[in-house]
């Protein structure tokens, strides 16, 4: 193939969660939960954005009842201030019940449960190798590609910053309807229901 000039290149996808080893203390504590309140359960999840030649990280908290992202931040590095930025943020304003997450080291390293352990926030956790478990944020996740991150080519992590800081507030919080919310928006789902 690579004679008559049939090969492509093959997109090399990235790795954002490397999980810890060894036996945790916490399970997935979302099945057969019926979420029925605002902060009940946040979920968490990192994915990557490429950029030209290298990737960028952005890591996301959304309230599971009013689809309401709570924070997010962007980085050039796949490191503990990822996830613990965000975490501070949300803190501020509210606190959940359950936080859920995957394995990765950044969700399960002693500063991130520590903060949650300070807030009484039960950790909950997907299995290794079971994506479906972080259902909800992966489904927000692919939002944010399919509506922002692959309709643009970000000259840098300043512009990728800008636009995914726009699309988050003013798109998906709050023009955004859902089905599971009567196709509301997040922002007027939480109003119908603090109200």
């Amino acid at each position: 193939m690579k004679a008559a000039n049939l090969s492509v290149a093959v997109k090399r996808a990235c790795q954002t969660t490397n999980s810890i080893e060894g036996v945790r203390p916490w399970g997935n504590r979302l099945e057969n939960l019926q979420v029925s309140r605002c902060d009940q359960v946040w979920v968490g999840d990192i994915t990557y954005v490429c950029l030209k030649g290298h990737f960028i990280y952005v890591c996301l908290l959304m309230d599971v009842f009013t689809r309401m992202v709570r924070a997010w931040h962007i980085s050039q590095h796949l490191t503990q201030s990822l996830t613990l930025k965000p975490l501070e943020t949300a803190l501020r304003q509210s606190v959940p019940e359950i936080h859920h997450s995957d394995q990765g080291v950044q969700y399960l390293s002693n500063a991130y449960v520590s903060m949650l352990k300070r807030h009484r926030i039960e950790i909950s956790v997907a299995r290794r190798g079971h994506p479906w478990e972080n259902g909800y944020a992966e489904r927000l996740i692919r939002t944010l590609k399919e509506e922002e991150v692959h309709l643009n080519d970000y000259e840098d992590i300043h512009e990728a910053k800008a636009r995914i800081g726009h699309f988050i507030p003013q798109v998906s919080n709050q023009k955004r309807p859902h089905s599971a919310l009567d196709y509301l928006t997040p922002v007027e789902f939480q109003r119908k229901n603090l109200s």
